[in-house]
């Protein structure tokens, strides 16, 4: 088949990517293209918010990657005119399109263009469907002129949860054109965990003192402060640690000041420095416990990189995956901090328990949440409503 995935920005260096979609359409599109299919990417030419990439056509392992300059941009939302006529003219050669996150210029024109051409679209919010956060007002008004129809007239709907299914289903969706499809783990990563210990000795953290870890963006949504107060909390038998590893999201001096005043300096670690995959890895391995203290979480992929590592998470009940983590591999508990500190104690102070969870999440991840398996069903779902289209057309042409 040949395919077009459409994102705001792909960065062209795999594994440094700048979101956690731009991971997903490149993770999906190598799989693709390893089982023999043709796939582009539509993308602004942008890096991140101040850096441009300096090509127009990039092939990535195998991915032809065409950027689109941007004249103007609203956050990440990317003016790319030039997309238009090669839309118009190419869209028809590819049997199915995949767009991801649908509140950008790239899922207008190519949204536009599709339903115009009859050209089969699915559409993947990624979680962005609520009008929760910054720019609340734009995307109600977006949605109102765009958004509720980008995604009534695609074929089908990824949602990468039950949670989000709901959402979907708000917006006007029949639960009939909603399939849910989660994000995963490179299959390889199943195969090079490495030997623990080697995180602790970097830090400084002894054998016997539990390692509590946030892994993820500095963030004021992120409930941060949050896990902070209830570490700050915990007893100090068994004697614990609390590691932060994230780039630094315009909070940084927040929690450190916080950390300060709660006068547990002597046992926080904050590092922004971007790790490397190995450098995750260790951290996963070296810690008793992984920690996703956000009110809402769309999918959380650190809950399935750490299962990977057989290390057992918590996290709030409103996140996306909350429903597997309970039946597999941690606690999800309500944003507060008794029960946050509930969890977290019986968790380090039970090892066969932490045991028995990193177990269960790990099995998780090796039967559904890698690249490879999930790439099948994408498949399933592209020949699906490629086969629906050729049905169409044979109609009109009839």
């Amino acid at each position: 088949m040949r395919i077009l995935q459409v994102c705001p920005i792909f960065p062209p260096q795999p594994g440094k990517f700048a979101s956690g979609v731009t991971q997903v359409v490149y993770h999906i599109s190598q799989q693709l293209v390893s089982r023999g299919h043709e796939v582009d990417i539509y993308a602004a030419n942008a890096l991140d918010l101040r850096r441009k990439v300096e090509s127009d056509l990039l092939v990535i392992d195998g991915i032809k990657v065409h950027y689109f300059p941007y004249i103007m941009h609203y956050y990440t939302f990317f003016l790319t005119p030039s997309l238009i006529p090669m839309v118009r003219k190419n869209l028809r050669t590819f049997d199915v399109v995949h767009i991801h996150d649908f509140r950008t210029i790239q899922a207008v024109i190519v949204g536009h263009y599709a339903k115009k051409l009859n050209v089969p679209y699915l559409m993947q919010p990624h979680g962005s469907i609520p009008h929760y956060g910054a720019r609340e007002g734009f995307k109600k008004l977006y949605d109102v002129f765009q958004g509720y129809s980008l995604l009534k007239d695609a074929s089908k709907v990824i949602a990468l949860t039950p949670m989000e299914v709901e959402q979907c289903q708000k917006m006007g969706l029949s639960v009939d054109r909603i399939t849910i499809v989660p994000n995963g783990v490179t299959p390889a990563l199943l195969d090079r965990i490495p030997v623990r210990g080697a995180f602790r000795q970097k830090k400084g953290i002894g054998a016997e003192e539990k390692l509590i870890m946030y892994l993820g963006r500095i963030h004021r949504r992120k409930g941060l402060d949050l896990l902070i107060r209830v570490f700050a909390s915990l007893p100090n038998s068994p004697r614990s640690r609390l590691v932060i590893i994230g780039m630094d999201d315009g909070y940084l001096s927040s929690i450190t000041d916080l950390v300060a005043n709660l006068g547990v300096a002597d046992r926080v670690i904050i590092s922004t420095e971007s790790p490397s995959e190995e450098d995750k890895l260790e951290a996963y391995v070296d810690s008793d416990v992984h920690v996703l203290p956000a009110p809402y979480e769309p999918f959380g992929l650190t809950v399935i990189e750490s299962w990977a590592c057989g290390t057992p998470v918590v996290t709030i009940n409103t996140c996306g995956i909350a429903d597997w983590v309970n039946s597999y591999g941690g606690y999800s508990v309500l944003y507060d901090e008794s029960e946050l500190r509930r969890a977290l104690l019986t968790l380090i102070t039970d090892e066969d328990l932490r045991k028995r969870l990193g177990q269960g999440g790990q099995k998780l991840v090796a039967e559904r949440f890698t690249w490879d398996k999930i790439a099948v069903q994408i498949e399933n779902l592209y020949q699906e409503v490629a086969g629906k289209a050729v049905i169409t057309n044979k109609n009109l042409k009839g």
